[in-house]
């Protein structure tokens, strides 16, 4: 007790600036706590499910679960096989929705599909049978799939299959088609479906012979090393693709395909930086599949945008979508385009963030900043502050300029309404005018509307189970 009296007074400063800063001007010691009160209205759903005497050993679980899946590519085939996807059947990114709300990226891209399937002979002629009601659309999440922007899927494209070699779970991904005018940014121009003919035609099957002959090829090993060599996996990928090629080159050479045909598939993968994005995707899907549907569990288990709503799944809440209006990305635009000509927010690869990737780990792709916008220091303190509205740390993926601590995971809807602190995302920008494609990159947040939703839920069934404590 004598100690404690002759010890120098010190000042917590807790939200209120003006006051730490005077504090400081007085030569106190001072320890400055970044605190801001709940997001309005949540206090009763926040003190339910803080009671709910599940929710500590649920989201140990939940985390638990998504850490030990160990991803591995085993195979590359078509989507009507890997999705038993039928003609004029659809899967988007995001949440689910009808033509008639769909943005103007995912129109296209859906036009698009329609007339690489042959069911039009025309891509516009394509509007009236959405419109109809002809086609069928689903969310690619409800099939074990993801795919980047609009993440249109259909039957003859060709997906990647990535297992979990303990439980044999599975999730899918579209192959990359690369940057600019592409079908995932809405685009649908010959160039465009040319493009995607030959991916079905010919590098689909050529991946198919590689990816069998080089047997399982590891992509949790790939990620931690794309983290130590500056990629973050999301708008980053370019180590990650070059140690993809590597491992599929001696296969690739070896698989009795021409000589030509071999050189056309290495060139277009060497080419496209974010051929591994697709890969990545399906990875963090996968783990985060393992974690749902856990009584209790507060983690987010997706975050998925559809280019009109941006929604979250929770562990705890099963497969309800809690959704509101995607925001519009802050960034670098190509050319002469501007933030008037950008969509909102699009696409599924926001599952790279909820793994503890992406705009998680900016800190280990300090490069990052000259394609989304920023400073390093900004990189460096967005990782950092990921730490606040996670529940634990990724023991495989780490941050070299961090002293390889883990990356932030298991995103607790929780910790962000107590915050305010949401969730950061890297993310490319489409063109709101179907056809337009890609008009830059930035940087986005979910829409904080979605958190509360979710908190609602979980309070009220904490509430029906009996579960809370006092």
């Amino acid at each position: 007790m004598t100690d404690l009296l002759h010890r120098d007074p010190q000042v917590i400063a807790a939200g209120i600036e003006l006051l730490a800063t005077a504090a400081e001007h007085q030569a106190a010691r001072l320890s400055r706590v970044d605190w801001r009160p709940p997001m309005p209205g949540t206090e009763a759903d926040l003190a339910a499910v803080m009671a709910d005497t599940r929710r500590v050993a649920g989201n140990a679980e939940a985390m638990r679960r998504m850490l030990a899946i160990r991803p591995q590519l085993v195979d590359v085939v078509p989507a009507a096989d890997a999705l038993a996807l039928q003609s004029g059947e659809f899967l988007h990114a995001g949440p689910p929705i009808d033509w008639d709300r769909a943005s103007g990226p995912l129109r296209g891209a859906l036009v698009g599909a329609a007339a690489f399937e042959g069911l039009v002979e025309q891509p516009d002629e394509a509007l009236t049978l959405f419109a109809s009601g002809r086609f069928a659309l689903d969310s690619c999440h409800h099939r074990h799939a993801v795919g980047p922007m609009a993440g249109v899927l259909s039957r003859s494209m060709w997906v990647f299959v990535v297992q979990d070699p303990a439980t044999g779970a599975r999730a899918y991904c579209s192959l990359n088609e690369g940057l600019g005018r592409v079908l995932r940014y809405g685009a649908y121009g010959a160039d465009v479906l040319d493009r995607l003919h030959w991916m079905a035609d010919v590098l689909g099957s050529v991946l198919q012979t590689a990816v069998r002959k080089s047997g399982p090829i590891d992509l949790a090993a790939i990620l931690a090393q794309m983290l130590q060599m500056g990629d973050e996996a999301h708008n980053r990928n370019r180590a990650g693709t070059l140690l993809l090629l590597r491992q599929l080159i001696p296969a690739l050479v070896d698989s009795g395909q021409p000589s030509s045909v071999v050189a056309d598939a290495v060139r277009f993968i060497g080419g496209n930086d974010h051929f591994f994005l697709n890969l990545a995707m399906p990875a963090c899907k996968l783990a985060l599949d393992a974690a749902r549907e856990i009584d209790g569990a507060t983690m987010v288990v997706a975050m998925a945008r559809n280019g009109t709503d941006f929604g979250i799944q929770v562990s705890g809440t099963g497969e309800a979508w809690f959704t509101a209006p995607a925001l519009v990305p802050e960034g670098l635009y190509l050319g002469s385009y501007r933030p008037a000509d950008a969509n909102p927010d699009i696409g599924d690869s926001a599952i790279t963030e909820t793994a503890g990737l992406g705009g998680f780990a900016m800190a280990a792709a300090p490069a990052i900043v000259r394609f989304v916008g920023g400073t390093v220091a900004d990189a460096m303190t967005t990782t950092k502050r990921m730490y606040e509205i996670t529940l634990g740390e990724h023991p495989v993926f780490t941050i070299p300029e961090l002293d390889f601590r883990g990356c932030p995971c298991g995103i607790d809807v929780t910790s962000v309404v107590r915050t305010g602190i949401l969730p950061q995302i890297n993310t490319g920008i489409a063109g709101r005018v179907a056809g337009t494609g890609q008009v830059g990159a930035g940087l986005v947040t979910p829409p904080a509307a979605v958190f509360p939703a979710a908190l609602r839920q979980l309070a009220e069934r904490a509430r029906a189970s009996g579960t809370m404590a006092g």
